[in-house]
């Protein structure tokens, strides 16, 4: 496949911001489907006003990192555990967005920022690792200031397995022998059950929670990109996902309003200070 093949696969009319951005680029950045897509569907619902502190939790290779501070002058926190934090720095200065962009290396659980720092947190194709804990976005939410608000997008159900048998195209081999439901896709849900989850967090009202229309082709097309390109991580779920043609799986998106209430968090490392700094 040329570079025009890619290109044309690459560019969505439904994502007019990130077909600015340069296809090899995307590519050698890729950790899964291209989550400038993901994030320019969850900015049509959480708005990213210049100058503000944004979280960009589970970041990758930074290039929704890139993506906020190019696109909304934000000053972004780009944070992951699996990447190296060094490799994701000279991204960041070749982009051209080292005054705006911080790189860490932190773990979900063990965030080192203050309490009511940030004005929006996001999280794309992430937050299903770590954020199907119940607790886990109880002790998120100390981060992120009152009228802060937190959005998320993650691969996920359009509706739950009929009988809860898991369907065949999805369990089977591809002819490539990958399969796709891997032990990980058990943290695959459906908008209502990541409303339900948030929901149980009394820091936060749940404003939208959403699949994105014809997810599943966006899906399929990053993989084909991704396989043609030869700069896939993992072999193709392509025809896994042409298979399903949205039956069940896609992209939810879940945008959340950090209210005013407070309380203890027995998951929060930071509990210990903050029993302290109450009691002073």
């Amino acid at each position: 496949m040329n570079e025009d093949e890619i290109r044309r696969l690459l560019q969505k009319s439904e994502f007019p911001r990130s077909n600015r951005y340069d296809p090899a680029w995307l590519l050698d950045g890729n950790m899964g489907p291209n989550p400038l897509w993901l994030l320019e569907w969850l900015t049509e619902a959480l708005m990213i006003e210049p100058g503000m502190r944004v979280l960009d939790l589970g970041c990758g290779k930074a290039l929704t990192s890139v993506f906020l501070a190019r696109e909304f002058d934000a000053r972004v926190f780009a944070v992951d555990w699996w990447t190296d934090v060094d490799d994701n720095w000279r991204r960041i200065r070749d982009a051209g967005e080292s005054s705006r962009v911080v790189p860490i290396h932190v773990e979900a659980h063990a965030l080192p920022f203050a309490e009511d720092f940030f004005d929006a947190v996001i999280s794309i194709d992430a937050y299903q690792y770590f954020g199907t804990d119940e607790l886990y976005l109880h002790y998120l939410t100390r981060f992120v200031r009152p009228s802060g608000r937190i959005g998320l997008v993650m691969p996920g159900l359009a509706r739950p397995f009929s009988d809860g048998e898991l369907p065949r195209h999805l369990s089977q081999p591809q002819s490539n022998g990958k399969v796709f439901w891997e032990d990980e896709c058990a943290s695959f849900h459906t908008a209502e059950w990541w409303k339900r989850l948030c929901g149980q967090c009394n820091r936060i009202a749940v404003d939208v929670a959403d699949m994105l229309p014809e997810g599943w082709r966006h899906w399929r097309d990053s993989e084909i990109a991704l396989e043609r390109s030869g700069k896939g991580l993992f072999p193709s779920d392509a025809e896994a996902l042409d298979a399903d043609s949205g039956r069940y799986i896609g992209f939810v998106r879940v945008v959340a309003t950090r209210n005013e209430a407070r309380g203890y968090n027995l998951y929060d490392p930071a509990l210990v200070a903050s029993v302290e700094r109450e009691q002073r």
